[in-house]
């Protein structure tokens, strides 16, 4: 008796996971006829429709949701013995789909760029969004995210110097407009607005002393992209409320200007973070390691930083 391959069920389990079968191709690297037909041919082989397809929609049939359910833990287990057994590779090689934000993307770039020079057999997928997604309903190897969103039932590898938030204005701005001294000052500003993933507006978070405070900023702009924001900020349109990271450029450069320090503290940084229940891939190894590697560097350099720091600063 015939039976399906593993590259007809890795098919509907990518098509059931983005609703689209061109999403799905994309995922798995293949053109959509070929999906489609893939697809089709194990539905022609079992006799049920799994799919509900119109020309707008695709959609999970009840045989289909069952079938779902029923063969993802045992494909898991499947790829996991296919992982093992190719973790006694010398050379780390397939493909880390990684989910992640996009600013955080940016922030871990440099380690991508090593990682794949050193092992030029691997390959990397990286997704970015603003959600927070399951990483292993959807399929993902691992994700990159700030410390304090990654679930407690992963293993999180912490990567980079903690964040920290900060306020900042054109000196456009400035000229026009008094400097904010506390939160509560901001009333008075126009403050470029984020919006989240989930449409909700993010309200501006300070603390000092034990004393926390939520503004609800009021600006006439909103928008969902840091680097808009960023770029809004630079025009003068108002201030903006984002990670140091985004702004150093600016600051270092004097394009914008920096208000409320006292009022935003440090936050824990971004961490790697994978299922600890499953067997790690000899790819996603060596990721760790790479990522490891880098967090030492940047640790050694900020400590001789600080004391390059200390050492300038002039005896009582």
């Amino acid at each position: 008796m015939k039976t399906s391959g593993l590259g007809e069920l890795e098919a509907v389990l990518a098509v059931a996971r983005h609703r689209s079968f061109r999403a799905a191709a994309n995922e798995l690297d293949v053109s959509t006829s070929a999906l489609s037909h893939a697809v089709a041919a194990l539905e022609a082989r079992i006799g049920v429709r799994l799919f509900n397809r119109t020309t707008r929609s695709v959609a999970l049939s009840e045989a289909g949701a069952q079938f779902v359910d029923s063969v993802t833990p045992a494909l898991s287990t499947i790829r996991e013995a296919i992982e093992q057994a190719g973790s006694f590779r010398d050379t780390p090689s397939g493909t880390l789909r990684i989910n992640t934000s996009l600013g955080a993307a940016k922030q871990v770039m440099p380690v991508f760029v090593e990682f794949l020079r050193r092992y030029p057999e691997m390959k990397l997928d990286i997704v970015t969004e603003g959600r927070l997604v399951d990483i292993v309903v959807d399929g993902f190897d691992a994700g990159i995210r700030l410390a304090d969103t990654v679930p407690q039932d992963m293993v999180a590898v912490p990567f980079g110097d903690r964040q920290r938030f900060t306020v900042v204005g054109s000196p456009a701005y400035f000229a026009r407009n008094r400097k904010p001294r506390v939160p509560m000052d901001l009333r008075a500003h126009r403050c470029i607005r984020a919006r989240m993933p989930s449409g909700t507006i993010y309200q501006w978070e300070f603390e000092r002393r034990g004393e926390s405070v939520r503004i609800d900023s009021e600006g006439a702009i909103t928008l969902d992209d840091a680097d808009l924001i960023l770029r809004a900020a630079r025009a003068g349109l108002g201030l903006a409320y984002l990670t140091e990271w985004n702004v150093a450029e600016d600051l270092a450069q004097g394009t914008l200007v920096r208000v409320l320090e006292g009022w935003l503290p440090p936050l824990d940084g971004l961490c790697l973070y994978y299922p600890s229940r499953r067997h790690a891939p000899a790819g996603l190894r060596a990721l760790v390691e790479t990522i490891r590697e880098f967090a030492e560097v940047e640790r050694k350099a900020s400590k001789a930083g600080k004391a390059d720091e200390r050492a300038r600063q002039p005896r009582a």
